[in-house]
């Protein structure tokens, strides 16, 4: 299953059933694991740790030193979950002294062009669009989709079943079930259409409406609409997990848009 034309270091760990085309190159301290598929041309450097049934597209280059002044040539990683698709020339980092890794999870499409800096960490299902790049120790939350040529600021938080649209400029936070697009970055409605496929009942989507309504609508600053969420709304485990987000956000929230201008 390894290709004669592969360069394979003989200290990588590969499993059973892995396939390494021509021309692809893994260096020592990498795992590879079952069903994997690394196709030609890809570089597998030190530090990455790859799950089951991933498949790695030609040109990928995975775990390579982070683009950081800070980096020293610590032994960091990459951690890459089962079942994720890396198309054609991705670049993902290894981590820094920061978090020491960078993680992207289970069942996630990374189109082509895509680049994961150092320390970000990709939760499960995330979809980014080619040409889409996170700068360093971004957070990407379960289901959300980052569109084609965005671009997220260091730090920032995307939060879970999010859509960003294609070519945005993210430098604030953008809260769960959210879209966001325009210039600058806005708030332009929550996904109803993700979570509907992904079995969200009516209900569930317009009680999400009615926090976003106070949170961008009434003219309330971010800790008074938060208070009168929480005093009028009835509790959910969505309502909570938006709260908390915006909460602990460190950047602050993208702003809402009304109107044609932004507020």
């Amino acid at each position: 299953m390894i290709s004669k034309q592969a360069n394979v270091h003989s200290g990588a760990k590969i499993a059973k059933g892995v396939k390494v085309e021509a021309f692809a190159t893994i260096y020592e301290d990498v795992e590879i694991g079952e069903g994997s598929w690394i196709g030609p041309n890809a570089v597998i450097m030190n530090g990455a740790r790859i799950g089951k049934n991933v498949q790695i597209f030609p040109g990928a280059v995975i775990s390579a030193d982070p683009q950081d002044m800070k980096y020293e040539g610590e032994a960091t990683t990459v951690v890459i979950g089962d079942n994720t698709i890396i198309r054609e020339y991705v670049t993902i980092n290894k981590g820094t002294k920061a978090n020491m890794s960078t993680v992207v999870g289970k069942d996630c499409l990374i189109m082509s062009y895509v680049h994961i800096a150092h320390d970000c960490v990709l939760q499960d299902r995330i979809i980014m669009g080619s040409y889409a790049g996170l700068a360093g120790e971004v957070k990407v939350d379960n289901w959300a989709i980052v569109s084609a040529g965005s671009l997220v600021h260091q730090f920032v938080r995307i939060g879970a079943h999010v859509m960003i649209q294609g070519g945005s400029k993210v430098s604030k936070d953008v809260p769960p079930f959210a879209m966001a697009g325009r210039e600058p970055i806005s708030f332009t409605g929550i996904n109803s259409i993700g979570l509907r496929r992904r079995g969200f009942a009516n209900d569930t989507i317009y009680a999400i409406q009615e926090v976003y309504r106070i949170i961008y609508q009434r003219g309330l600053n971010i800790s008074d609409a938060l208070e009168f969420v929480e005093a009028n709304l009835p509790a959910s485990k969505e309502r909570d997990e938006i709260i908390l987000f915006i909460r602990d956000s460190k950047r602050g929230i993208i702003r809402g848009y009304l109107d044609g201008k932004s507020d």
